[in-house]
């Protein structure tokens, strides 16, 4: 005995039950999609938000840099200082310190580069050879002669022969291995704007290389060893000692600053400014976020 034939009806239902549980299906993937959307965009906005902080927050540690520099005369402006603020749930630790305290590639003498990079582990040779090329990048050639070029033709680009506009060029010259670089790029400046230093805020590594007083240690080559102003100290014990006063005074200042945030997340930022005048109280030369707090230098005082 057959079957009877579904009702027509019922068949209809049917169809109509599965088309609903497809469009189930899609309506359930189109939320997850959305979701996982919605998600992505949220953290996309929440670190775009974390970034405009703290953008926010290192414009308001300059700002508070420049107000403390400002508020007294050239003379009397402290060469180093630090503070510490609070803002938007974070903590802010701010140093401050003149670039007086950094060699400056573009004007430190060739003997000063040499007892420099000998003190950072140089051999004698080669430090003196790197002084040479340091000072071969940043000067321009007499007419009719470029010997310098010649050494960089296997590097495929020509030596700058123009003042360093970058202290990182330093990895660009020829002879000067990484790990000497990477060593010379915490106590080095372009933006000193003097051969010499301030010895009372400088690291030791760039002190040794300026030796304040007549008649003290031999260099690094066992010879005399570097004046403040270039020229070579003299050995003569007789010799007035030199003053121990700032030699030089920048208004570059180097603004570091490290960020805690409520999240538990640290950031690290370094802005060099330059001091103006009521006009314009300071313009921002350098600034660069999510640095290593590792990589500056301790400034401390000679003892």
């Amino acid at each position: 005995m057959m079957a009877p034939p579904l009702h027509p009806r019922a068949s209809e239902q049917g169809f109509v039950i599965v088309a609903v549980l497809w469009i189930l299906i899609a309506l359930s993937s189109l939320a997850m999609i959305f979701a996982l959307y919605l998600s992505a965009s949220a953290r996309a906005m929440a670190v775009s938000d974390l970034a405009l902080q703290q953008e926010a927050l290192v414009s308001a540690a300059v700002e508070l840099s420049a107000y403390q520099l400002t508020l007294v005369s050239d003379d009397a402006r402290p060469a180093r200082g630090a503070f510490h603020f609070r803002m938007d749930d974070a903590d802010v630790a701010v140093t401050f310190t003149s670039e007086a305290a950094r060699l400056d590639l573009n004007f430190a003498p060739k003997e000063v580069l040499a007892a420099f990079f000998a003190g950072l582990g140089a051999a004698k040779d080669a430090a003196m050879e790197n002084a040479e090329r340091v000072v071969g990048w940043r000067t321009r050639p007499a007419p009719g002669s470029n010997d310098e070029e010649a050494r960089y033709a296997a590097l495929g680009y020509p030596p700058r022969q123009s003042l360093f506009a970058d202290v990182n060029e330093l990895a660009l010259i020829v002879g000067l291995s990484p790990a000497l670089v990477d060593r010379a790029l915490p106590f080095v400046t372009i933006f000193n704007g003097s051969s010499d230093i301030d010895d009372s805020i400088a690291a030791p590594e760039v002190v040794a290389a300026f030796d304040k007083k007549a008649g003290a240690a031999n260099d690094p080559f066992g010879g005399q060893i570097a004046a403040g102003g270039g020229s070579l100290a003299s050995t003569d014990p007789s010799a007035p000692p030199k003053s121990a006063a700032p030699a030089a005074k920048s208004p570059c200042y180097r603004i570091q600053m490290t960020i805690g945030f409520a999240n538990g997340r640290r950031t690290a930022s370094d802005v060099v400014i330059a001091l103006g005048d009521k006009a314009e109280p300071y313009r921002v030369l350098a600034w660069q976020d999510d640095v290593n707090p590792g990589n500056a230098p301790v400034v401390r005082r000679r003892l």
